[in-house]
């Protein structure tokens, strides 16, 4: 029963949730806040009441993030910020920390993957550059890890906090061409369950971490893969439409519900999960 949640839900001490999913007044912040995905995690966290810190490294469209959460009443600031650079992300948590003092929810919303690190059409792995690839890790796996290292210490000193990394269908089910992207969001699925084991263990039960696997989505990063310039789909993005049962892209605001959950009350006894939210590619193999 939600009055007896103080002592199996330790979330937040001293804090009485009014509802199972209720996130009201925690600190939330988002790297890739810029982006499609990220932006619109952002803005779902502020209208359920949360007070969020949107990183980025495009300052004005980090303000036009803020601009929309501030105008539906919520709470936000914009922070310039690079996931791969430490005394960047430390700047950020300072900042944070002055603001509101706290930091409850961590999403690693930032990733993605460039042309020059996917496999040419017409060509093979052997033609991707090496160092396209090692940046497309990067990227992905120490912009995940770099993040965690810096507000998990806010949480673990606070003993309570949810960490959620938005990754990949690719971690589980390797996808052609994508070889550095799908590398990296593998590892990422392999850290956060060894975070989400050594947080449990070290700091107790308040400290969860999981990771959600999108299916397609149309991003910044993917777009040009999925859908030619006049929005028509590419072959590739016909044959991801194909083996999607529910027969269409994702939208944004389909991650908002999973992610509000996995840092609610409600999945109190969650941790080290990965979530498909895939309009059901991972449960077909197209016969």
């Amino acid at each position: 029963m939600i009055e007896n949640c103080d002592s199996s839900m330790p979330r937040r001490a001293g804090w009485r949730p009014k509802s199972l999913f209720d996130i009201q007044g925690q600190v939330a912040v988002v790297t890739g806040g810029s982006d499609v995905l990220g932006s619109a995690l952002a803005i779902g966290l502020a209208r359920s009441g949360a007070r969020v810190a949107v990183l980025g490294r495009d300052e004005d469209r980090l303000q036009q993030v803020c601009e929309t959460i501030t105008q539906d009443g919520g709470e936000a600031i914009a922070l310039v910020a690079d996931v791969l650079e430490e005394p960047s992300l430390g700047t950020a948590a300072l900042h944070v920390n002055k603001q509101w003092e706290r930091v409850d929810i961590l999403i690693n919303a930032a990733g993605g993957t460039a042309s020059a690190s996917t496999v040419p059409i017409e060509g093979s792995f052997f033609d991707v550059p090496p160092p396209a690839i090692r940046d497309t890790v990067d990227l992905n796996l120490m912009g995940t890890v770099l993040p965690c290292q810096v507000f998990r210490a806010v949480m673990a000193q606070q003993g309570s906090g949810s960490i959620v990394t938005i990754s990949s269908m690719s971690a589980e089910l390797p996808l052609t061409r994508v070889v550095g992207y799908a590398a990296a969001k593998a590892a990422i699925d392999n850290f956060t369950r060894w975070l989400a084991v050594d947080l449990a263990r070290k700091y107790g039960p308040g400290l969860p971490v999981d990771f959600i696997a999108p299916g397609f989505f149309l991003s910044d990063q993917n777009r040009h893969l999925l859908v030619e310039e006049n929005g028509s789909l590419t072959p590739r993005g016909q044959t991801v439409i194909d083996h999607t049962p529910a027969g269409k892209f994702g939208d944004p605001l389909d991650l908002v519900g999973t992610v509000l959950w996995l840092c609610s009350p409600a999945s109190a006894f969650v941790t080290g999960a990965v979530i498909p939210v895939d309009g059901g590619f991972s449960a077909w193999w197209g016969v």
